[in-house]
């Protein structure tokens, strides 16, 4: 069996009696419990696969496609009707008015090429008019700007939130003077999709990792981060489940070097399958305001780049 990455307990996942969960089901080791389709008849079901039961993170993100209708088709459809579906229904993607999408000025955007799906560029939102054209920054590349075309297409993401939004739109006009920055096409409709707690992102960061009674502190590296916890394999076993500590490491967030030190528990502690490492989870605790924002940026950002 392959190696599990991001390892993570169903307590975090969004499981309920009646639901048929269409991954599958680990224990701590990342051995195979139940394949993929288990049916959760009861609550005494639920209760066991709750305490005994891991789960791959990376299935519980619900992804905005890569590729996405034209303006056309996507101004002709309107947004479903939710209110009487089951809950596993309510985290797919629905179709909204931008008008009812309330973005600020200064919100990050990503933009990816039609024609070149490679070629992605950071914007902010400078303002809009209704109707006619929202306006941004011009993307820059190396501190130069960009070149790009007017009339060219391209799919927007955007992340406020726990929201995740997607549209496309076309550069109505590249301004210049007295700054650069440009005018795109105005789409009535976005894709919109909620961004579950366990959303993990992949990543390879260097941390370092202090816990236990007496403290150890080991180098580890993050696999994959999440507003809610991260994983990370180290050399050596340190701490217990349940235990304390904290961890520090450095993400580039909007552009800018953030240097993060969180709280943590120790939620799990399995041995790789190399025999040679260990694979910890952990759970952040008593986030403050500034890393929250720091965190959600990183995670946000990181998951648009993956798309």
């Amino acid at each position: 069996m392959g190696e599990v990455q991001g390892l993570m307990s169903l307590k975090h996942a969004d499981v309920a009696v009646g639901q048929t969960i269409h991954w599958p089901i680990y224990n701590q080791a990342g051995q195979i419990l139940f394949k993929s389709g288990v049916h959760i008849a009861d609550q005494q079901q639920l209760n066991h696969l709750l305490e005994v039961g891991y789960c791959d993170a990376n299935n519980l993100w619900d992804s905005i496609p890569s590729k996405l209708p034209s303006l056309e088709q996507l101004g002709a459809k309107t947004a479903p009707d939710t209110t009487s579906k089951p809950a596993e229904e309510l985290n797919k993607e629905t179709i909204v008015e931008l008008d009812s999408v309330r973005w600020t000025v200064g919100e990050v955007f990503h933009l990816q090429t039609h024609d070149q799906a490679a070629t992605r560029y950071t914007v902010r939102l400078i303002g809009y008019v209704k109707n006619k054209s929202l306006l941004v920054t011009a993307p820059t590349i190396d501190g130069r700007s960009a070149s790009i075309r007017e009339g060219q297409a391209f799919i927007i993401r955007a992340f406020p939130g726990k929201k995740a939004y997607a549209f496309t739109a076309n550069l109505l006009k590249y301004v210049y003077m007295p700054f650069s920055y440009l005018h795109l096409s105005y789409p009535r409709q976005v894709r919109s999709t909620t961004i579950r707690q366990g959303a993990r992102a992949t990543v390879r960061i260097i941390a370092s990792v202090t816990i236990g009674n007496p403290e150890q502190t080991a180098a580890a590296t993050l696999g994959d981060l999440s507003m809610g916890g991260t994983s990370g394999v180290v050399k050596k076993s340190i701490g217990k489940k349940g235990d304390v500590g904290v961890i520090k490491f450095k993400v580039n967030a909007a552009g800018n070097d953030e240097y993060l030190v969180l709280d943590v528990i120790l939620r799990s502690v399995a041995i790789t399958e190399t025999g040679e490492e260990f694979r910890l989870g952990f759970e952040f605790i008593n986030l403050t305001p500034q890393s929250r924002l720091i965190l959600s940026a990183f995670v946000h950002q990181t998951l648009a780049e993956m798309d």
